[in-house]
């Protein structure tokens, strides 16, 4: 069966501040076809990458980070806005296209060596995703690659991941 996966993201204007235009992820969702065509795209992507876990980035990250992780037979770890996870962390700071942030990883959650697959809804500017890197990096893990359901192609987020191999199932190439 064919997909049209960019028909199933509705755009949400002015949210979550006004002039942003906001991917909702949620019909995609709630399509059983649509949703099991996401996954299993995702994960042939990241299973020749060996990944011994996947971050879900808060908290859109989360919602398929889950699924990857058990298809791709390895853990999930999350990576949580400040005050979220219980146990000792480390962070990172970000910007993003309407302000900054900040994300927090368990600091025992991997050891060094560890390969990681970042995984985030969407791609933007790229300041989730490089934040992200640096909680993986500040651990002494690997990034192996970076998967997500739609990009922005325009913002040229992935300008800052080298030859890291980056997936995105939609393109979008203007706002």
């Amino acid at each position: 069966m064919s997909f049209d996966l960019e028909s199933y993201i509705y755009d949400v204007p002015n949210f979550p501040s006004e002039g942003i235009i906001f991917k909702d992820i949620t019909p995609l969702l709630s399509d059983s076809d649509a949703l099991n065509h996401t996954i299993d795209q995702l994960v042939e992507f990241a299973q020749p990458l060996k990944p011994d876990y996947v971050i879900g980035t808060e908290s859109r990250g989360f919602i398929l980070g889950g699924a990857l992780a058990s298809k791709l037979e390895c853990g999930l770890l999350i990576a949580r806005k400040p005050g979220r996870l219980p146990r000792e962390t480390v962070q990172a700071k970000y910007e993003l296209e309407y302000g900054s942030d900040v994300l927090e990883l368990h600091s025992d959650s991997v050891e060094d060596g560890s390969r990681i697959l970042i995984h985030d809804d969407l791609l933007a500017t790229g300041g989730t995703a490089r934040a992200t890197e640096s909680l993986v990096k500040q651990l002494g893990a690997e990034v192996v690659g970076l998967a997500f359901i739609v990009e922005l192609s325009f913002l040229e987020g992935r300008r800052h991941f080298g030859e890291t191999p980056i997936k995105s199932l939609i393109q979008i190439d203007d706002n």
